[in-house]
């Protein structure tokens, strides 16, 4: 064996250890979901055990299980589609009518985003509170929009500079008007860009904990809410139902992930090439 094919054998080797030594707390906590209490404080740890579905069951019939499920569903589908929507309007704008400050307002737009959540909740708390927004499915999914905006509008925009203007100008020497350019003849080809940003901006609402526990009340509350709430009991830490609820909410995005992650190493990369297609 050469001494290239060594060296990048031992490079493989050690980045396996270290995704395995990342995976391993999400492998606990998978393998929990289907051992009983007992098992699950057994020392030390048990790898090999008869699986049980007693803490899916107990999680599915206490803590409002279905409420948080279908909140999280809803808030986050909703809200990342109409961020989608408007975002894409956005990019469209920002790529076909470079005014004056366009990278300017590009930059505000994503610095926004990278504020704290923490530094902003306070106002933000005001606001709903005094426009009666708190606790209703409104005012979670306006604000889920709002928090998507601005990283889907820089993928999206990526996407959108990469179609050459000829299929504009050939639209519009057809008879096709503006409207006819951005929502029938654009979306069919950046339709990878669309999958980026609605993935990447699921994860990321789909995993927010802080404003749905500061604004959407105990009604609107989703899943992350609902894994702290049912953390502890007065017997001490329910890991039976934590391992459980956090099975059911981790799966659907590593399934999801699996399967687009094409478009997740696309929507990635795609912005930082400016060529034509």
């Amino acid at each position: 064996m050469s001494e290239s094919r060594i060296r990048w054998a031992f490079k493989s080797a050690g980045l396996w250890l270290i995704a395995l030594a990342f995976f391993a707390p999400v492998l606990w906590i998978f393998l929990a979901a289907f051992k009983s209490p007992a098992q699950i404080l057994h020392t030390p740890p048990l790898w090999i055990f008869k699986p049980t579905l007693s803490g899916l069951n107990y999680m599915v019939h206490s803590h409002h299980f279905w409420l948080h499920l279908k909140n999280s569903v809803v808030v986050s589908v909703a809200g990342v589609l109409i961020a989608l929507i408007v975002s894409y309007m956005a990019a469209f704008s920002f790529s076909r009518f470079r005014t004056r400050g366009t990278d300017f307002s590009m930059f505000v737009l994503l610095s926004m985003r990278m504020v704290p959540g923490a530094a902003v909740i306070v106002p933000v708390y005001m606001m709903y509170r005094a426009f009666g927004w708190s606790d209703t499915y409104f005012g979670m999914i306006f604000f889920y929009a709002m928090y998507s905006i601005p990283f889907a509008v820089w993928i999206l925009k990526g996407f959108v500079d990469g179609v050459s203007r000829r299929f504009d100008e050939a639209a519009m020497v057809d008879g096709g008007s503006l409207g006819h350019v951005m929502f029938r003849v654009i979306p069919p080809q950046i339709i990878p860009g669309l999958f980026a940003a609605f993935i990447f901006n699921m994860i990321f609402v789909w995993n927010e904990y802080l404003f749905d526990f500061m604004l959407g009340g105990s009604q609107i509350a989703t899943m992350p809410v609902a894994i702290a709430g049912g953390l502890y009991t007065v017997q001490g830490i329910d890991w039976q139902y934590i391992a459980s609820l956090s099975f059911v909410f981790t799966l659907p995005l590593i399934v999801a992930v699996y399967f687009l992650q094409r478009y997740l190493l696309v929507g990635m990369t795609f912005g930082t090439v400016r060529g034509e297609v």
